[in-house]
């Protein structure tokens, strides 16, 4: 007798067999709701493989910034400058690559995600030249932050199917 055996998704992001995927999506962001003064040179963030996160309308995540190079999903991320906690007020896909705003000036790009405190909050990584926290770069709760997809823009480029 054979006995069917449930299938197993496998994430193909961390089999290698896929890169940023392509998603033509809008501008969304929130407003902080805490501002941070925390550095550490130690915090051994584990970036999951994959490149992009959902953010649902209301979610809190935590946003934090490196200036190592060699930040990308599947990486430890050491060094580290953290922002703050924004709340969402759109939903959104977050990809590896999009350009982080506040207040109308880039802080960082999207190098990953950290999940050691979900289901509580995200850790969103950027990667920046110069990594400052929050207090160092003046920011204030309410600030306004933006995220501008720079992956699969390239999508907008392709013309509407009209038939």
């Amino acid at each position: 007798m054979h006995r069917d055996t449930p299938s197993v998704s496998r994430d193909p992001f961390a089999t290698g067999e896929m890169g940023v995927p392509a998603i033509l999506r809008a501008a969304f962001g929130g407003r902080f709701v805490g501002v941070m003064d925390l550095s550490r040179d130690d915090r051994g963030f584990s970036l999951i493989a994959a490149p992009t996160r959902c953010i649902r309308r209301g979610d809190v995540h935590e946003l934090i910034v490196t200036d190592e190079a060699a930040a990308a999903p599947g990486s430890t991320v050491q060094r580290c400058r953290f922002l703050g906690f924004v709340e969402f007020e759109s939903a959104g896909v977050l990809v590896r690559g999009d350009a982080v705003e506040v207040d109308g000036c880039e802080v960082g790009t999207v190098a990953g995600f950290d999940e050691c405190h979900f289901p509580n909050h995200l850790n969103i990584v950027l990667q920046a030249t110069h990594a400052r926290t929050g207090v160092q770069l003046g920011l204030r709760p309410g600030a306004l932050l933006q995220v501008r997809p720079r992956s699969g823009n390239h999508l907008a480029d392709i013309p509407a199917d009209t038939d």
